[in-house]
């Protein structure tokens, strides 16, 4: 398994656990975080969720490259593709409230997954990145909700030099909501989770499915169908293989 979840009457906690890798992204951490979603979703109980990384160094280092260097079909590398979109879409549609609790890295799919939240608190010692084009890729769900929490500026510049920011230009950029002092990150994301499970939760449910109502979820699949087609170039080969390697990667625009 690579998350765990806990609750505590109505605020549940889904912590990423895999600290000794960064808390990355296998290939079966997409289904899990859906299923324990749809768990919670139906308990009866659970009003909001908090997602967090085990440790006290990342959030989530994102995907890891290793395991998707295996995927060698293309119908496999777009079926994983639409595994990770139809994640973040879980998460992004869930009727209950999300708050990212960001204790460390958030980089590539780590990000992305933050995105995806209602509500981000981030430790002071946060990271934040969209590093994916060191390897030949774009992050396909970053691109797409990104542009409406940062800019279109703000996200191309992240996306083109994979350029990291501390936790305060988050906040400033709007990527985060409030920072606190990382030892007191759960307290606070507790005590906010709190708040709003003492409101009316299909309220809070119908609010924020008028919020995110003009997202147009044709964009997954054209965000898909262009990384399947990156997954393909000698490029992404390139960069997997540098990545996995540890040496820097020699891109050829093919």
């Amino acid at each position: 398994m690579n998350i765990r979840v806990e609750s505590d009457d109505a605020v549940a906690v889904l912590t990423i656990d895999d600290p000794a890798r960064l808390n990355a992204m296998g290939r079966t951490f997409w289904p899990e975080v859906r299923d324990a979603l749809a768990r919670l979703e139906s308990d009866g109980r659970t009003r909001v969720l908090i997602i967090t990384g085990a440790g006290d160094k990342a959030f989530s280092a994102g995907g890891d490259i290793a395991s998707f260097a295996s995927l060698t079909d293309t119908a496999a590398k777009r079926e994983f593709q639409r595994d990770c979109m139809r994640t973040f879409a879980a998460v992004e549609e869930s009727p209950l409230p999300v708050i990212a609790a960001v204790n460390g890295y958030a980089m590539g799919g780590g990000c992305e997954l933050a995105l995806a939240c209602d509500i981000v608190i981030a430790a002071d010692t946060a990271t934040f990145g969209m590093p994916e084009t060191a390897v030949g890729l774009v992050p396909g769900f970053g691109v797409l909700r990104a542009p409406s929490v940062i800019g279109r500026h703000w996200t191309k510049l992240l996306m083109f030099t994979g350029e990291r920011v501390d936790a305060e230009t988050a906040l400033r950029i709007g990527l985060v909501q409030k920072v606190v002092p990382a030892a007191s990150l759960l307290d606070a994301a507790r005590e906010l989770a709190t708040e709003i499970a003492a409101k009316a939760p299909l309220a809070i449910a119908a609010g924020k499915g008028l919020v995110n109502r003009g997202v147009d979820r044709g964009e997954f699949d054209h965000s898909t169908a262009a990384l399947t087609a990156l997954h393909a170039t000698e490029d992404a080969a390139e960069g997997i293989a540098a990545f996995v390697g540890k040496r820097a990667p020699k891109f050829e625009g093919r």
